[in-house]
């Protein structure tokens, strides 16, 4: 296996980053039809990257998966998304990027991060620890907010 490295998105991937999204969301067959009935609901706004929201997985220099922590005034931030190449799927790329997450949630001081959870993923987020709290309806489908409590430093 080679090394994941995180890195800060780029505005200029914007369109490739998207394009991942879609590819990665349309492996799910109960929400196929709808994706790609209404494609722009895909987007990642530049100005979450513009503000560092946005951090991208790279495998030997090629974008692998991303993730978005958004920050949410007064409350645990929010695991806004996290999509990874389908071929990647189960190489840790997905692990990586909750790292991530993590870490970041940690530089905020918060207690906890918090997922909207695709319930297909359920399993990888249990994986990495969150627990579930509630489900929730979405556009195409029922979803669970999941929360990972977060240790602080030291």
């Amino acid at each position: 296996m080679t090394d994941i490295r995180i890195r800060p998105a780029r505005l200029d991937e914007q369109g490739l980053l998207e394009e991942l999204q879609l590819r990665a969301s349309l492996v799910w067959e109960d929400t196929r039809e709808d994706l790609l009935a209404n494609p722009e609901v895909v987007e990642l706004p530049a100005q979450q990257i513009e503000d560092g929201y946005v951090f991208v997985a790279e495998r030997d220099g090629v974008v692998a998966g991303f993730g978005v922590l958004l920050p949410i005034d007064g409350q645990e931030p929010g695991l806004d998304g996290l999509f990874v190449e389908p071929e990647d799927f189960g190489g840790g790329v997905g692990r990586a990027l909750v790292a991530e997450a993590v870490r970041r949630t940690r530089a905020m001081g918060a207690p906890g991060l918090k997922v909207v959870a695709n319930l297909n993923a359920r399993g990888f987020y249990d994986a990495c620890g969150f627990e579930p709290l509630r489900e929730v309806p979405t556009r195409f489908a029922p979803a669970l907010i999941m929360r990972l409590a977060v240790e602080p430093d030291g």
